[in-house]
């Protein structure tokens, strides 16, 4: 890990890592303004790659990547909007449409819909344009 940071630029002094391995998780602290801002997502997709592609050459198991808390807190996010929409959907008895996400951010729904009996979920539509849908049964 040391290393692969190393090579992207960044000095051992700007960077903590935590490893949670029962969870399969990494998280990245990197205190540079690289990695800041609207640049996050993208570093964060890049450190993930990366980083699942070596431990899967070496043998490990796919980890999730965060890197400064973006992750946890767009999860965070995505639940929260769940939730309202789970809510509006069973009030009104109508479909409530998700704005596009990624594949990652759509299962977080799915699981968070699976909690509510009433409630079902499809995704719809190609690339990034796909989104989820939650539906009264």
């Amino acid at each position: 890990m040391e290393e692969l940071i190393r090579l992207m630029g960044f000095e051992s002094e700007q960077v903590s890592v935590h490893i949670d391995e029962p969870h399969r998780k990494i998280t990245l602290f990197i205190d540079d303004d690289a990695v800041r801002g609207e640049r996050t997502p993208h570093v964060l997709s890049a450190f993930h790659h990366l980083v699942n592609q070596i431990l899967r050459k070496r043998g490990g198991e796919h980890h999730i990547i965060d890197l400064n808390y973006y992750r946890r807190e767009r999860e965070r996010l995505i639940t929260e909007l769940t939730r309202t929409a789970a809510r509006k959907a069973a009030i009104s008895k109508e479909a409530v449409e998700l704005p596009p996400m990624n594949a990652y951010e759509r299962r977080i729904v799915h699981m968070e819909i699976a909690t509510h009996p009433e409630l079902r979920t499809e995704s719809e539509g190609l690339g990034k344009d796909r989104r989820v849908i939650i539906k009264c049964l």
